[in-house]
């Protein structure tokens, strides 16, 4: 069954309209989107793009399959398999985080990418986590242990495993940011739960939310990076 982006949960549905915004169009690209998890992202892409999506879990793309583009069930050793410079956009969404061959998997997106290619990456950002485990969720304990320098934890995805903005360069140096975009910077501050969703409601965050995104004292505070890279 395919699943349209307004049958999400409101934040995802959100941070995806959000991530599009930003992002802008692509015509007539080769896109790879590595993690594509529910084909939402990619499907959205797949209209005038030629679309690949690479997921290791089976189940997510059996349950959400969509024909407009390829979806293959692999990995880090599925990377391998394509030729150098295949691709002109590469998206990797809130994958990072969980991988354990993080760098090994960005010098694959570097050799993968053509000249002057985007890549899209969305991670953590751990001040974010932090007002959100002390405003939101009163997780006093949580929050003084990511000072600490320990992980976080996903309930979905498990151990988050953060990692700094310029650690994407250090791992695939032939790459260099050409924008860092905050995103969901009031969301985890907001207590009223009920309001979340109306769609006036999500029409005004969003509108806030972009608003601010490229704007530092508030990008240091939220709760992902959008970092946007580029091939040398």
């Amino acid at each position: 069954m395919k699943m349209q982006v307004d049958e999400l949960g409101v934040w995802e549905k959100l941070q995806k309209k959000i991530t599009w915004e930003q992002l802008g169009e692509f015509s007539g690209k080769k896109i790879l989107e590595f993690g594509c998890g529910n084909g939402v992202m990619g499907a959205h892409y797949a209209k005038g793009n030629t679309v690949v999506g690479i997921e290791p879990d089976g189940q997510a793309l059996r349950a959400n399959s969509y024909k407009d583009l390829e979806q293959i069930c692999g990995d880090l050793k599925t990377l391998t398999e394509y030729e150098d410079e295949t691709f002109d956009v590469i998206l990797c969404h809130n994958v990072l985080e969980y991988a354990i061959e993080r760098a090994e998997i960005m010098k694959e997106f570097q050799r993968l990418l053509r000249g002057n290619g985007l890549l899209s990456v969305l991670k953590h950002n751990k001040p974010g986590r932090v007002m959100q485990m002390a405003v939101l969720l009163n997780n006093f304990e949580h929050a003084n242990d990511l000072l600490d320098g320990k992980d976080g934890v996903a309930s979905q995805y498990g151990e988050i495993s953060y990692y700094e903005d310029d650690d994407l360069v250090k791992w695939a140096p032939g790459l260099w940011i050409e924008k860092i975009l905050g995103m969901r910077t009031f969301w985890d501050l907001q207590q009223n739960q009920e309001v979340q969703t109306k769609e006036e409601w999500q029409r005004e965050m969003m509108r806030l939310e972009q608003r601010v995104s490229d704007m530092e004292e508030y990008r240091k505070i939220a709760f992902f990076h959008h970092i946007l890279l580029r091939k040398i």
